[in-house]
């Protein structure tokens, strides 16, 4: 069965009320391809307005969710609260949270399994520093971000993986096709071999890091990139030229 490509925006604390509408309305009128599954992921303060106002086509993300049902933990948001709301995804592990907040690949990976277990969905971000790539560690960083998450769960039918190298998230420098491609070719060789052929074949596994309507074309070729990861590009017009490489 073929992998359905996949483009997820995310907004990051960035939007207000009228420019978010502003990006919903602008989606909600464009002729998005029907065989790519499209999910924006707005802050939690606008989790409610883009899933009232996004047509129903359209997934609608959070950043982060916590890994108890609920209680005292101030600040946080719990995967019931999210369901309740109608929102489907979570982003979890993305290097912000990895490198700003501390999230450890075990934190990340108890999130996971808690999200995944009780119905979310979840883009599980990886990826490596320039400091780890220029020093040959690209796949062995990876591979242990990969076996955190394994060591915690059993069902990756809800996960969508997200390769994004921290050195280009932002920057505006992305990796060539042939170096994305050949790290979502090993991060596909490495859940065969440690998890299931099953799992390697049917799990999508994304490229973030400066992706633009520029690029995105000739990313969408390689056999083993099923989508995008979009920043900054999912603010503006040229998002729906991103949703739209494969056409």
């Amino acid at each position: 069965m073929a992998r359905k490509f996949f483009v997820g925006g995310n907004f990051k604390m960035n939007g207000t009320i009228s420019s978010i509408k502003e990006i919903v309305d602008n989606l909600n009128k464009a002729q998005l391809d029907p065989n790519v599954e499209t999910v924006i992921a707005p802050p939690a303060l606008y989790l409610l307005l883009v899933r009232e106002h996004a047509k129903k086509e359209i997934g609608v993300a959070a950043q982060n969710v916590f890994d108890k049902p609920n209680g005292a933990f101030t600040g946080e948001i719990s995967v019931h609260q999210l369901k309740d709301s109608g929102i489907d995804w979570v982003i979890l592990g993305h290097s912000e949270r990895r490198t700003n907040l501390a999230e450890s690949d075990e934190v990340v990976a108890s999130k996971t399994k808690y999200a995944t277990e009780n119905g979310l969905n979840v883009i599980w971000c990886c990826g490596e520093s320039l400091e780890q790539r220029e020093a040959g560690k690209t796949l062995e960083v990876i591979a242990a971000q990969l076996a955190a998450l394994k060591s915690q769960i059993s069902d990756w039918s809800r996960i969508v993986i997200a390769y994004e190298p921290i050195w280009a998230i932002g920057t505006g420098k992305v990796a060539t096709t042939e170096q994305a491609q050949e790290v979502h070719a090993s991060i596909r060789a490495w859940l065969a071999k440690e998890v299931s052929q099953k799992v390697a074949d049917e799990t999508r596994i994304l490229y973030g890091g400066s992706v633009s309507e520029k690029n995105c074309k000739d990313l969408s070729k390689e056999k083993d990139i099923d989508g995008f990861l979009v920043g900054g590009a999912s603010l503006k017009p040229a998002f729906v030229d991103i949703i739209n490489s494969k056409v």
